[in-house]
């Protein structure tokens, strides 16, 4: 894992995947890229108002259209909660990034995360966060190189638990 130069960041919408990102490209001398921020601001529209537009499918092709887009080196890169549900975008993220699942517990995640469609988080019609949290659980342990529990912990303190675990594995 020396060799990868990025920093990938997936999770559940709302486990501070931004605010982690931003924090951890501070303290490691990187570049940041938000890809939901990435898309929003090169279609000129909000999530929520993409999804709403062109509907779930083409939104989830036009997300990865914009993953395989991303070619960067010394980066932190904060994905969409989504972006696990493209295997081609996670292996080519995964080519030159270390991926950095942050995980949060559903009883945590219900706290955080209310407001499904206005935050435009892409889930089937009448899914609720449980049944996201189940579908989406397996996909972010399988493209996961690094795991940090983040329930009940400030960002500093995920900050602290990803920059031991990355000094852990040599990176």
């Amino acid at each position: 894992m020396k060799n990868k130069k990025n920093i990938v960041l997936i999770g559940m919408p709302a486990v501070g995947k931004s605010t982690i990102g931003i924090l951890l490209a501070k303290a490691a001398g990187y570049n940041f890229i938000d890809t939901d921020i990435l898309i929003q601001s090169e279609e000129k529209k909000t999530l929520a108002e993409i999804i709403k537009d062109i509907g779930i499918k083409q939104f989830l092709i036009l997300e990865q259209n914009y993953l395989m887009s991303v070619n960067c080196n010394g980066h932190v890169i904060a994905t969409g909660g989504s972006a696990v549900y493209s295997t081609k975008s996670m292996e080519h993220l995964a080519d030159n990034g270390v991926i950095i699942y942050l995980e949060i517990g559903l009883d945590d995640l219900k706290n955080r995360l209310s407001a499904l469609d206005s935050r435009g988080v892409i889930r089937t019609p009448g899914q609720d966060i449980t049944s996201l949290y189940r579908e989406r659980t397996p996909l972010y342990d399988k493209f996961t190189d690094i795991r940090i529990e983040c329930s009940n912990l400030t960002p500093d303190e995920v900050l602290s638990k990803i920059i031991t675990a990355l000094k852990d594995r040599g990176i």
